[in-house]
């Protein structure tokens, strides 16, 4: 790699990483050329105006990219009408242009340890179509009104001028939620967001415990994210749920379902994501065995939770490792298009039959197709993709998510041999996470890395712990050998 080391071998590595897998780590010089065409973010006249709303943003610390905002208001009955606002890419980056196509091709951002690969440009992505603080922006509106116990009494979708009144952080926000204090100064700074906040996490637990009556999954999946040091490596870092992470991800399962259902009501199709039922449900049922628990033959998300929901309790420090595998052995998701009068194939982890990717537009071309969708029925338009496209480009989506997987597990395991190098020698306590034709894989649990299983790899099942020897680590390949030793 050039004698390069730390994060610029990363920045190699990802890019050729990229490559590889078929990904345009870089825009075209039509993209370019048609940026600096473009004068800046959509103009708001004309829509419904909403910009005095308490919207606010809740993402990571460090993120740029501001797809969604939130805001609720509680009516005399007790019910809560919830607004999510959604980023209006489309009205930016028109269908067949330069920059379309190239989100087209990659159809996602990539993440890696040492560089982000934006679908869009920053100069979009991250300003004229991201919905920044105290600036006015177009959005899709989902409306949603929500009985006390969770029941949606009605929803509607449409385009109106929002206007972010605080960005906000999800573990500041969380501390708030978690002992109704320690918001952070940007919510304080806002009369009457901390209890917007309050509120819209009230609603959120009341969603949530209702998905997970119908066997919605607890999973908490490891993705560990590099922490550096200047450009030296110091370590995996682990990004746990916390409420304000729930909040977010409820409200956005739910906005995602009343888009789903929009279209299908004005009869057009739409694109969504699903997760059929697990591929290797009877593996599933013997590593719940092995802690004792029977789960019925057939696969059966309530009972799945239940089980979940049991051993979070009895051993939160492992459970994501629990989580990690049950969710290999469920198998990937996919995105089907779904035409009107169908029966829905569902989501079986989000216990959800209607689910369709439209909160995430400047990350996700997905998104971008079913605001599209969405637009031409709110616009009294022909249908915005036919149907052979959106079956043409739900396989594709499909192949390039799991493309860009590929990548950012690749550019990860590279990051974490780079942090092993030094421990060759050392045995780490582990569990079997993978076991086929490709080998035998563990998870150290500290800290936080996959590698091989290349001695004593026979008749492991995933799911078993172990103690296991560093034997040798490749930062190019990312590969990490471990062997056992008891």
């Amino acid at each position: 790699m050039n004698g390069t080391t730390g994060k610029a071998q990363l920045k190699d590595l990802a890019r050729k990483a990229m490559l590889d897998h078929g990904l345009l780590p870089e825009f075209s010089r039509d993209c370019l050329a048609e940026l600096d065409r473009l004068r800046g973010p959509a103009a708001v006249q004309g829509l419904k105006d909403m910009r005095t709303s308490l919207w606010v943003s809740i993402d990571n610390d460090d993120s740029k990219d501001l797809d969604q905002l939130s805001v609720a208001e509680e009516l005399p009955d007790g019910a809560v009408t919830v607004w999510v606002a959604v980023a209006d890419v489309d009205a930016v980056v028109s269908k067949g242009a330069a920059l379309d196509g190239h989100a087209r091709e990659n159809t996602t951002s990539v993440y890696t340890a040492a560089e982000i690969f934006p679908m869009l440009p920053e100069k979009l992505s991250t300003n004229w179509t991201s919905l920044n603080e105290n600036e006015d922006r177009v959005a899709v509106v989902v409306e949603m009104v929500f009985e006390k116990a969770g029941d949606l009494r009605s929803s509607d979708v449409y385009r109106a001028a929002v206007r972010n009144q605080a960005q906000l952080a999800y573990d500041s926000v969380s501390a708030g939620l978690e002992d109704g204090r320690s918001w952070p100064p940007k919510a304080v700074a806002v009369p009457g967001v901390p209890a917007q906040l309050a509120l819209q996490d009230r609603v959120a637990q009341v969603l949530k415990e209702r998905r997970h009556e119908h066997g919605a999954l607890d999973l908490e999946t490891i993705e560990p994210r590099a922490v550096f040091e200047d450009d030296t490596i110091v370590g995996m870092a682990l990004q746990p749920k916390n409420r304000a992470r729930e909040l977010i991800e409820d409200f956005m399962i739910a906005a995602n379902g009343v888009t789903a259902r929009f279209l299908a009501s004005k009869n057009r199709p739409s694109l969504r994501r699903v997760v059929r039922s697990p591929e290797r449900w009877a593996r599933i049922v013997a590593v719940a065995a092995e802690y004792g628990e029977r789960l019925p033959a057939e696969p059966d998300a309530s009972a799945l939770e239940a089980f979940l929901v049991k051993r979070r309790k009895a051993d939160p420090l492992r459970f994501p490792d629990l989580s990690l595998v049950i969710v290999k052995l469920m198998g990937r998701g996919e995105y089907v298009v779904e035409r009107p009068g169908a029966k829905p194939v569902g989501h079986f982890g989000l216990a959800v039959q209607d689910y369709s990717h439209s909160t995430a537009p400047n990350r996700r071309f997905p998104d971008l197709i079913t605001h599209r969708l969405v637009k031409s029925v709110l616009a009294g338009a022909a249908q915005a993709y036919t149907d052979q496209e959106l079956t043409d480009l739900a396989a594709h989506c499909t192949q390039r998510e799991d493309d860009a997987a590929k990548v950012e597990r690749q550019v990860r395991k590279s990051a974490a041999a780079m942090l092993l190098e030094p421990r060759i020698g050392q045995r780490f306590d582990a569990i079997v996470t993978g076991a086929g034709e490709s080998g035998t894989w563990v998870r150290v649990l500290d800290p936080p890395v996959e590698g091989k299983l290349v001695h004593g790899e026979q008749g492991q099942e995933v799911g078993r712990r172990l103690r296991v020897k560093l034997i040798s680590v490749d930062v190019a390949r990312g590969f990490i050998d471990f062997v056992q030793t008891g």
